[in-house]
Parts: C-alpha cells; sequence; structure tokens
C-alpha cells in the first residue's frame, strides 16, 4: 500500500473506530463471562429465503382482501413475529425467517426511547431480550442499539433491536404488520405510517372502543385491530366504527361462537390467540389438529405462539 492510500485508510478507519468504541459502551449491557461469550446459535447463520409475501396496492385493496366471506381461508398471525428456534422476538430478521411456513401477518410490538425514537421491543425493559438491562423509555436508542437479541433459549444472537422506520421499510411488499403500541402516541403511530406510505400493511391494535375511535379520527383510512370476547362487545365497536376496516381479536382460546358469527354477519375477520397449551400441544406428532376447535368456532386468524404447527393445521384443512 503506498503512502498517500496508507494515509486515506487512517483518515477514513480512525473515526469509524472512535464511533465503535463509544457505541460499545452505550447502554447497560449484562457482564458476559468467558462461559458465556463463546455461545452462539448456530441457527442465526441460516440463510433466509422466505416464500410467502403478500402485498397490498393501497389501503383500500388491504381492507378489502381482509374482509369476511364463507370461502375466506384462515391465515396465521405470527404474535411478537413468530420466534422460532435461533431467532429472537421482535426482530426483522425473524419475521423474514417466518414468512417461510406461510403469508403470516405479522404481529409486533412499539415502544419509544428515552429520545423519541420508535424501537420494536414487547416488554417495559430490555432485560428478558437483550444483552442489556434497564426501561426503554429510561434508555436512548443509542444505548439500546448497542444491544444484542436473545432468542427464546437465552442465547445472544447476532441481532440488533430494529427501529419502527427499518421495519416499516422491510414490510414493503412482503408483510402485513399487526403494530401493538405500547407507550407511544396513537397520533405519532400514524404519522410514521403515512410518512412511511405504509397504509397498505398495517393495522393498529387497540384495547379499546375509546382507542379505536381515536385511531379511526387520525387514519380512517388504516386498518383497526379492536378486541372484545363477547358479542355485546361486537355490536358496540361495529355500530360505532367502520367495519369495513375492522379486524377483530375475540380472546385468547378457544372463542365464542356468537361473537364470531356477529363479527362475520358484518364482513369482519376474527382472531383468536393460540397461545399456552394448544400452541405446546401442537409441537407433538399430529398435534395440528389442536387448533381445529379454534377454527370451528369461527376464528379467521389463528394469532399463535407455533407459526410452522399452524401453518400446517390450515394446508391440511382444519377448517370449519
Amino acid at each position: 500500500m503506498t503512502p498517500t492510500y496508507a494515509r486515506l485508510w487512517r483518515q477514513r478507519l480512525l473515526p469509524l473506530a472512535a464511533s465503535l468504541i463509544v457505541l460499545a459502551g452505550c447502554g447497560s449491557p449484562r457482564p458476559v463471562g468467558p462461559e458465556v461469550a463463546p455461545v452462539r446459535a448456530p441457527e442465526i447463520a441460516r440463510p433466509t429465503s422466505s416464500l410467502h409475501y403478500r402485498a397490498y396496492a393501497d389501503a383500500d385493496a388491504l381492507a378489502a382482501a381482509f374482509r369476511w366471506s364463507p370461502e375466506a381461508r384462515p391465515m396465521v398471525s405470527a404474535h411478537r413475529g413468530g420466534p422460532t428456534p435461533g431467532y429472537p422476538e421482535n426482530a426483522i430478521e425473524t419475521f423474514e425467517n417466518v414468512l417461510n411456513f406461510a403469508p403470516a401477518l405479522i404481529e409486533m410490538d412499539v415502544r419509544q426511547t428515552a429520545d423519541g425514537h420508535l424501537v420494536l421491543m414487547h416488554d417495559a425493559t430490555v432485560d428478558r431480550t437483550t444483552t442489556g438491562t434497564g426501561r426503554v423509555d429510561e434508555l436512548t436508542f443509542a444505548e439500546i442499539r448497542a444491544l444484542r437479541l436473545l432468542n427464546d433459549a437465552g442465547t445472544i444472537t447476532s441481532y440488533r433491536v430494529p427501529t419502527f422506520a427499518e421495519t416499516l421499510a422491510w414490510s414493503e411488499g412482503r408483510a402485513v404488520l399487526m403494530l401493538d403500541v405500547k407507550n407511544v402516541p396513537f397520533r405519532t403511530i400514524v404519522e410514521a405510517v403515512r410518512l412511511w406510505r405504509a397504509e397498505n400493511r398495517v393495522a393498529i391494535i387497540v384495547y379499546s372502543l375509546e382507542d379505536a375511535l381515536e385511531v379511526a379520527r387520525l387514519a380512517p383510512e388504516v386498518m383497526i385491530s379492536v378486541s372484545t370476547d363477547t358479542p355485546e362487545g361486537a355490536r358496540e365497536h361495529l355500530a360505532a366504527l367502520d367495519p369495513d376496516r375492522l379486524i377483530a381479536f375475540i380472546g385468547v382460546g378457544v372463542p365464542d361462537p356468537e361473537t364470531a358469527r356477529v363479527f362475520h354477519e358484518a364482513g369482519v375477520m376474527t382472531q383468536a390467540g393460540t397461545f399456552g397449551a394448544p400452541d405446546v400441544a401442537a409441537t407433538m406428532p399430529g398435534g395440528w389438529e389442536a387448533y381445529a376447535p379454534f377454527l370451528d368456532a369461527g376464528a379467521d386468524v389463528l394469532a399463535t405462539d407455533n407459526v410452522p404447527a399452524a401453518a400446517i393445521a390450515i394446508q391440511r384443512g382444519v377448517i370449519r
């Protein structure tokens, strides 16, 4: 290398090295002892080549695709993004991997950092899912970005906490995102969705009629996932909101068939959570049949921690 090129490389690399040192010191990382440092998940090196993308031209096309009809085929929603062995929850790499199993809806969680950045994180703290500690709303983005995500086995992966903007960009032409909004104002979420022109690929999750009305006022074009497990609650939501823009979560466990019927009469698809025993049972040989009662009761979307098994249940025709 000539002296001139050597000088140029030093000029370029020294600032980069300094910035990496600063990042390495950010956050509140857990001490990593010699017995932990070498542990790596071999699965994280697997390439992903997703088979099941879905895309819609605009918000109206998305809404039309999610209208219920007797011929509607059941779908899968990947809870917290669908972590599988080697892949942590709420990571873009995990979302990409889960689309190998089904054209899943991607349910993910959005929180705001101390300095106003939107990141994906389910818990109020980073303790369970990263190499760090502390509350998300008390850490800066730089501190959180310096951490690495842990998979369900507690193994340190090579993945970092993604931003909401990165996730919206990734989802274009790939997947529909179910946005579980934590400590973020709905207005802020709507502004980000519109900035990235993502109205054609998101649904905002709400847990009360009051919140649903707020989102509908802020963004009448955006899909809303409402939550109620009774026929009375279903009728109340349908009377106050545009059913053409709704998806309904009707409970964890086998849902009430009457609640599903009320929503179906209005053309609204329903979701039911299979978390816990059904998802565990589905890991056994022939266990995919554990999902049959959910589908028989009127669930159109299986919100699951076991996307591979739920996808098999649908592919094998375990439908009502």
